[in-house]
C-alpha cells in the first residue's frame, strides 16, 4: 500500500452507528490532495465475466465540495504506487462527488482509439434519481457498479438501480465517431436565402397609420386629491445640517445642505405642483411595418455537405478495455472525515450480495435502530410543544372511548368500583434488544468466527 504524503489518512470507526470491531479508512484532511491505492493479488482483465465493483462511504461530516470516487488502476508497466497522482492512468472511475448543488455520481471508463491510440475519457449519463440525500443524511451508502460483457452497465447505490444504459448508446462523447463529417472546404453560396419569412412588397402603410402618436397620454378622467399641497415641495434642506469646518467654497463650489423629505406632506395625499398621471394612449400604433409572408425564394438552413469522417472506426465491444491491477482514491476535498470500507472486486452477483449483508447491513442494522421509533418522535415533539399531549390524547382516547362506550356498555356498568385496569401496556426497547444481538460475532461456514466489516480495506475475490 502507498501513501502521498499530503492529506491525512486514519483507520478508525464511525463517529456514530458503530458496528463493534469494524474499522474503516477516513480521510482526515480539509483542502488538501489525497492518495491511497493497493495491488489486487491479480489483475482484471476484461473478456467473458462481468466486472462488479462496490464499496461503502459515509460523509460523517457532509459534504462541500469534493470526491470520494475510486480509481482502477491500468495494468501498465509503469505503474508505481509510491508515485500515485492524478495523472496515473486508470481504466475505471467511479463514485459519488459533489461540489455546490452539483451532485454527480460518477461512472467513467478510459477509451483506446484503435486507428491512434489515443485515449478518451466517456462519461455516462447522470443518474435518474435526486442523489442529494446521500450526501447530507452521514449514513453509509453501498455503492455498486455491474458492467457486463454486452457492453451493459448498472448503477445501484444501496441496492437499488439508480441508473443503467450501455457503453455503446449511453455515454458521452460516444464511443465509435460518426460515419460522416461535415466537408470544412464547403461554403455557403453568396445568394442562398435562408429567410422563411419577408416583408409583404405588396403591403401599404394604412392613411390613418399616425406614427407620431406617443404611448402615454395624460389621464382626461383623473382630479386632484383633496388636500393635495400645491404649495408645498417635496423636499426640503435638513433643518439641522451644517457646513463642514473644512469645506472650501473655492473647491468644493457653494455648501448645500442637504435635502430631505418634507414632514409637512407626509399625512397629505401629495406635494408640489399635480399633474395628471399617464395612461396608455388608445391610439398608439407605433412605428408601422409591412406583414411578414412566406418567402418564395426560400432554400432551407444551409448546412455543408457530408464526406466520409477519415477518423471512423466502429468498436463494438468497448468493453474490452485495458486491464488493471489496482485499487486507489485519488481525492481532493473541502470536508474532513469521508469513511470508506468494504471495497470489493468480483465477477460474482451472489459474492458481492453476501457481502453487502455481512458488511453494510449490519451497517444499516445499527444505523436503524439508533433511529427514533415514531412514539419517541412525537414524545420528542411533544417536549418542545406541550400542547401537543392534548392532541395526542384526543386523537387515541377520544375514538377509543367512544368505541368502548357505545360496544361494550354493560360491561363499564358491572365493573366493580376500584377494580384493576383492563389494559396492560408493554413496553420493548427494541433498539437496545438490536444492540445487543449485534455484538454477537458472526460465524461462517468453518466454524471461525469473524466480522466481514473489520478485515482489511481492500479486497479482491
Amino acid at each position: 500500500m502507498s501513501l502521498m504524503p499530503l492529506g491525512k489518512w486514519e483507520v478508525e470507526p464511525l463517529k456514530e452507528n458503530k458496528v463493534p470491531g469494524d474499522l474503516g479508512l477516513v480521510l482526515k484532511s480539509r483542502a488538501k490532495h489525497h492518495a491511497i491505492a493497493a495491488l489486487l493479488n491479480r489483475p482484471f482483465v476484461f473478456k467473458d465475466k462481468p466486472l462488479i465493483v462496490q464499496y461503502e462511504v459515509n460523509f460523517q461530516n457532509g459534504i462541500d465540495c469534493g470526491g470520494a470516487y475510486i480509481k482502477l488502476l491500468s495494468d501498465s508497466e509503469d505503474l508505481d504506487l509510491d508515485q500515485f497522482h492524478d495523472r496515473t492512468p486508470y481504466s475505471i472511475m467511479f463514485g459519488p462527488d459533489k461540489c455546490g448543488e452539483d451532485y454527480k455520481l460518477h461512472f467513467i471508463f478510459r477509451h483506446k482509439n484503435p486507428l491512434n491510440g489515443d485515449v478518451e475519457e466517456k462519461h455516462s449519463k447522470r443518474a435518474d434519481v435526486d442523489l442529494k440525500k446521500i450526501y447530507t443524511d452521514k449514513k453509509t451508502h453501498l455503492y455498486t457498479l455491474f458492467l457486463n460483457p454486452d457492453n451493459s452497465y448498472e448503477i445501484f447505490v444501496d441496492q437499488s438501480s439508480v441508473s443503467r444504459g450501455s457503453l455503446l448508446t449511453d455515454v458521452v462523447p460516444p464511443v465509435n465517431p460518426p460515419k460522416e463529417v461535415d466537408d470544412p472546404k464547403d461554403s455557403k453560396p453568396e445568394d442562398w436565402d435562408e429567410r422563411a419569412k419577408i416583408p409583404d412588397p405588396e403591403a401599404v402603410k394604412p392613411d390613418d397609420w399616425d406614427e407620431d402618436a406617443p404611448a402615454k397620454v395624460p389621464d382626461p378622467d383623473a382630479v386632484k386629491p383633496d388636500g393635495w399641497l400645491d404649495d408645498e415641495p417635496e423636499f426640503v434642506s435638513e433643518p439641522t445640517a451644517e457646513k463642514p469646518d473644512d469645506w472650501d467654497e473655492e473647491m468644493d463650489g457653494e455648501w448645500e445642505a442637504p435635502q430631505v423629505p418634507n414632514p409637512a406632506c407626509s399625512a397629505a395625499p401629495g406635494c408640489g405642483e399635480w399633474k395628471l398621471p399617464m395612461i396608455n394612449n388608445p391610439q398608439y400604433k407605433g412605428k408601422w411595418k409591412a406583414p411578414l409572408i412566406d418567402n418564395p425564394n426560400y432554400q432551407g438552413v444551409w448546412s455543408p455537405r457530408k464526406i466520409a469522417n477519415p477518423d471512423y472506426f466502429e468498436d463494438l465491444h468497448p468493453f474490452s478495455m485495458e486491464s488493471f491491477r489496482a485499487v486507489g482514491l485519488e481525492l481532493w476535498s473541502m470536508t474532513s472525515d469521508i469513511y470508506f470500507d468494504n471495497f470489493i472486486i468480483t465477477s460474482e452477483k451472489e459474492v458481492a450480495d453476501r457481502w453487502a449483508a455481512d458488511s453494510w447491513g449490519l451497517k444499516k442494522l445499527v444505523a436503524s435502530a439508533n433511529e427514533p421509533g415514531v412514539l419517541s418522535q412525537l414524545a420528542l415533539a411533544a417536549e418542545e410543544r406541550p400542547w401537543l399531549w392534548v392532541v395526542y390524547i384526543l386523537t387515541v382516547g377520544l375514538p377509543i372511548g367512544l368505541a368502548v362506550l357505545f360496544c361494550w356498555p354493560k360491561v363499564w356498568e358491572h365493573m366493580p368500583p376500584n377494580s384493576p385496569s383492563q389494559a396492560v401496556f408493554l413496553d420493548l426497547d427494541i433498539s437496545e434488544t438490536l444492540r445487543m444481538a449485534l455484538t454477537v460475532s458472526y460465524s461462517n461456514s468453518t466454524g471461525h468466527s469473524e466480522n466481514p466489516g473489520s478485515n482489511a480495506v481492500f479486497v479482491v475475490l
